[in-house]
């Protein structure tokens, strides 16, 4: 198996020095080339996840592999996309995408990859702009771009278009597609919506809370491109929303029992 995460659990301890458990015994296996996106209720621990992936956050236990290796930090096989595109405002869009390149491959290089996979995301023209010249959709582009150039063998996606509007969200879809079947990159991806997750991927991994855990593996079998009135994708939507209203029942019914204690 390419990604695999065998048995792992995450502890935190919270002020009082109590060991808070965001969850235990996570078993999660991804083939090459697969698009996997992780979905649940706030606090189940799928940005958590995704961040132990990229080897941003310790393992309490368990381990996580990649292609047989053990992740115990971040690395360039590893390329991540937060929420916010986290670009140097100093630095144009092409010098962006070169950045993370400059150690490891001679500038011509880094600028000739940085040009051609800005050319994938649709802003060659846009090389020579600063950052806070362009909209939000085009800032996350960057930072898609910037990803890519590193060639990593798995491309994490942290709620990427979370922030953005539905339209920009929507070519954005469409963008990632095109760009996941031509680059045939495995994609890690966590999002709070069930139709962003039926629209793109293989597989959608249901993550419940209070213990976080997987309550539901779904097979995507469905052709591409996937419209939101298709009567399979519906049936499917309906699925999975069953489930997570149940996990967020559940949150809200302990929050309310707390704040009753109090």
């Amino acid at each position: 198996m390419f990604l695999e995460v065998n048995n792992v659990t995450k502890s935190f301890a919270d002020k009082d020095r109590e060991s808070f458990e965001v969850f235990s015994n996570i078993d999660l296996a991804i083939n090459e080339n697969q698009f996997v996106s992780l979905l649940g209720p706030s606090g189940c621990g799928k940005s958590t996840l995704l961040s132990m992936v990229a080897g941003l956050e310790s393992v309490t236990e368990g381990t996580i592999q990649l292609d047989g290796e053990n992740i115990v930090k971040a690395g360039p096989d590893r390329g991540m996309v937060f929420q916010q595109p986290s670009l140097f405002p100093w630095l144009n869009v092409k010098e962006n995408v070169m950045f993370p390149l400059k150690q490891s491959i001679s500038k011509q290089e880094a600028s000739d990859r940085a040009d051609h996979f800005l050319k994938m995301v649709h802003l060659s023209r846009f090389k020579d702009h600063y950052t806070h010249e362009l909209s939000g959709g085009m800032q996350q582009r960057v930072a898609i771009a910037r990803a890519l150039a590193m060639d990593p063998k798995v491309l994490l996606m942290d709620e990427p278009f979370g922030a953005l509007d539905e339209q920009t969200r929507h070519i954005l879809h469409k963008e990632l597609m095109k760009i996941w079947q031509e680059t045939q990159k495995t994609i890690l991806f966590v999002t709070h919506s069930i139709q962003e997750a039926i629209k793109l991927s293989d597989r959608v991994v249901v993550m419940g809370t209070r213990p976080g855990r997987i309550i539901a593996d779904f097979q995507v079998d469905l052709p591409r491109p996937r419209r939101r009135d298709d009567e399979q994708v519906i049936a499917l939507e309906r699925k999975v929303m069953d489930l997570l209203e149940n996990e967020i029942d559940k949150v809200l019914k302990e929050e309310l029992s707390h704040e009753n204690l109090h």
